[in-house]
């Protein structure tokens, strides 16, 4: 019987430290995931914003959807262009002389392709739109436009984003949980990860600096 009673107090002594080693080291290992996970997504993100500031300067907008935003990465171009002041002589009915009118000519230096200047070989852009580390990896980023008036003038704006759980959604429901709901400025607030903004003219992101670091793609 004592045998019996040693047994069972051992096993409930390694069924609480382990128990306890869960509930020191599970939000340790818990960050590290997150951190490794939610810097893809942001890369992810920071790729979109890219093409999506690409095709507002060719276009004048931003695209609606990832086919758009992908067909331009792979036909469209950027124009390197200059400015210059220039002026000629020109006769003025009402004056009955030769006046100088004053112009503004842009010319065209080179023409550079999207695809060249912001990816070159690398065929990424081909699968921005899915949300690193979701389950199966076939979860979209939710991307849409708007026009929106700004400073009397219709105005371009677009947001991409991800909900956290899609991207943690195979860890500890209650550490997922404590994790949309942070707030802290070492931290992504919210249940979101978001670049763009569809109410104000906004390319940002909401992550913190630290998810800024230069990673190799």
């Amino acid at each position: 019987m004592k045998t019996v009673i040693k047994i069972v107090l051992w096993l409930a002594a390694i069924f609480f430290g382990y128990m306890i080693y869960q509930s020191v080291n599970g939000p340790i290992e818990f960050k590290k995931v997150k951190q490794e996970r939610f810097q893809a997504v942001v890369n992810s993100l920071k790729d979109i914003r890219d093409v999506q500031e690409a095709h507002k300067s060719a276009t004048g907008k931003f695209a609606p959807n990832f086919k758009a935003l992908v067909n331009f990465v792979e036909k469209g171009n950027y124009y390197i262009i200059q400015q210059r002041d220039s002026s000629y002589m020109e006769y003025d009915k009402d004056f009955g002389i030769d006046l100088q009118r004053d112009v503004k000519i842009v010319d065209t230096l080179s023409i550079v392709p999207v695809k060249d200047s912001l990816f070159k070989s690398d065929k990424r852009y081909e699968r921005m739109m899915y949300v690193p580390f979701s389950k199966d990896g076939k979860a979209e980023f939710k991307m849409s436009t708007a026009t929106i008036e700004k400073g009397g003038k219709a105005v371009s704006v677009f947001k991409a984003s991800t909900k956290k759980d899609v991207v943690l959604y195979d860890q500890p429901k209650d550490l997922t949980e404590r994790e949309k709901v942070l707030n802290s400025v070492e931290e992504i607030n919210g249940d979101e990860i978001i670049v763009g903004d569809l109410e104000d003219v906004s390319t940002s992101g909401n992550w913190p600096p630290i998810y800024d670091r230069k990673e190799k793609k």
